[in-house]
């Protein structure tokens, strides 16, 4: 006599640890071949339907597939089962699936995971001539049918299969059957998937072959470079670099002249620091004198005029006409001259004049801060009317002299704020100069930050001490 299906029995601690120990010890190389056919075979737990009156029981299938492009595989299965039904009858119904597949699977370290669907046809037996109540079903029914699954590799052609699938009825009465099975495929014509070079593309794919380490490629293995200076991303320390600059072996600009226009796009490799360049990194000279913007202390130096490293204009013989415009550049002091700076005719005999009034000495003109940029000793047109009024006093009493005194409060360096003091001292001289006072009458000193007009730490305060003093100090010795 028959007997109904015992449940299932627990499992124990210890063939977990044997499960959890095989999918561990799954060997990598499974993730390393190219897979062509699979011979399978495994057992399994079937779950029927209630509507079925079939317990559960017991099952084993036999599968063959072929991998047919990448990661996907048709599969044929058949599975075999015989239940007991349910009812008082106990009786026993064989079961029969055949059916096919189509697989997408997905590589996951040494594992495979994928998932299945596909059509199959689901047998219950000849049906008897007299139908006998409780005795089970029979007959056949076309099912739908889909799953999902796990590979691991025991050996590069031998690997542990699991899979869980589900059918479902396409007849009038709808039902559902569950199926769980392990087992063994054996992988036959496989082959080994190389990487020679690491760079994560297979061999068979890489159209670029012993890529260097460390270089990030395309999907066909190729080097990229996103930023095309030549330095292929992955070694490229600096991969942001602008189209056409010059890069080093690790992809990183330099500025040789630090004018702040990268090699390769700087046109004027040359330029001294300091001066002021365009976007080809090249100088400008708006007063043609040969000394660059940006260095240039007179940007408004009369075209021909000789000047000094600083592009200052001079006048040796201190007859008004600045060296380079000056035709006879030894006048005698005091000598009258011409706009060429030769002497010019003598004119008749001026009517007696009354007596010149004293030398102005001691008085005071200022250049506020005002009228200076920050940090830069250009003289604005602000400054024009002030420096005009001390010429005229200078060209109307010929013995007096005069003494600039340049102060600055743009910096914290003390010795910087010297020399832009002294910059621009030598900017009001140069002005006078050019305004035909003798550069021999004309004291230039920079002061520095001290003294003070205004102690006060705020932006008005360091303005105000960023001035010109101007004094008349009498005649010359």
């Amino acid at each position: 006599m028959d007997h109904a299906p015992a449940a299932p029995t627990q499992v124990r601690p210890a063939r977990l640890l044997l499960l959890a120990g095989l999918l561990c010890s799954a060997s990598p190389l499974a993730a390393q071949r190219l897979y062509r056919l699979e011979l399978s075979l495994a057992g399994g737990w079937h779950i029927y339907d209630s509507d079925t009156e079939l317990a559960s029981t017991a099952g084993f299938a036999g599968r063959l597939g072929y991998w047919f492009a990448g990661p996907f595989a048709l599969e044929v299965e058949a599975s075999y089962a015989k239940p007991r039904t349910d009812t008082p009858l106990e009786k026993r119904v064989t079961t029969t699936t055949v059916g096919g597949w189509l697989l997408a699977n997905q590589r996951l370290g040494s594992s495979q995971l994928f998932i299945k669907g596909g059509y199959g046809n689901l047998n219950f037996g000849g049906c008897p001539s007299v139908s006998v109540p409780g005795s089970g079903p029979c007959g056949s029914a076309g099912v739908l049918q889909g799953g999902v699954g796990a590979r691991l590799a025991l050996t590069p052609q031998l690997l542990l299969r699991y899979d869980a699938t589900v059918n479902r009825s396409l007849t009038s009465l709808k039902f559902s059957n569950v199926t769980l099975q392990a087992g063994l495929s054996l992988m036959l014509g496989s082959k080994p998937l190389l990487d020679t070079d690491h760079d994560g593309v297979f061999d068979r794919n890489d159209r670029c072959a012993n890529t260097p380490r460390g270089i990030l490629v395309d999907s066909r293995g190729c080097p990229t470079d996103h930023d095309g200076d030549g330095v292929p991303d992955g070694i490229d320390r600096c991969p942001g670099s602008p189209p056409g600059a010059k890069v080093d072996d690790v992809g990183c600009t330099s500025d040789s002249d630090g004018d702040g226009v990268l090699d390769g796009l700087d046109q004027c490799t040359d330029t001294p620091k300091g001066a002021t360049v365009d976007e080809k990194g090249c100088s400008s000279d708006a007063d043609h004198d040969g000394v660059a913007d940006g260095l240039d202390r007179c940007p408004d130096t009369p075209s021909g005029a000789t000047v000094d490293a600083l592009g200052c204009p001079g006048d040796a013989d201190g007859d008004g006409v600045l060296d380079g415009l000056d035709l006879c550049p030894s006048t005698p002091s005091g000598a009258a001259v011409d706009a060429t700076g030769c002497p010019a005719a003598k004119p008749p005999a001026p009517p007696v004049a009354p007596p010149a009034p004293p030398t102005p000495a001691g008085r005071t003109w200022m250049l506020p801060g005002s009228v200076w940029p920050y940090r830069g000793a250009v003289l604005s047109p602000q400054a024009f009317p002030v420096l005009d009024s001390v010429v005229a006093i200078l060209k109307a009493e010929p013995q007096a002299v005069v003494e600039v005194n340049g102060f600055a409060l743009d910096r914290l360096v003390p010795a910087d704020n010297t020399r832009l003091s002294q910059f621009r001292a030598d900017a009001v001289r140069a002005y006078l100069v050019f305004r035909g006072v003798a550069v021999s009458r004309i004291t230039a000193i920079g002061r520095g930050s001290e003294p003070l007009i205004d102690s006060r730490n705020t932006e008005e305060a360091r303005t105000a001490n960023r001035r010109v003093e101007i004094h008349i100090t009498g005649k010359p010795d």
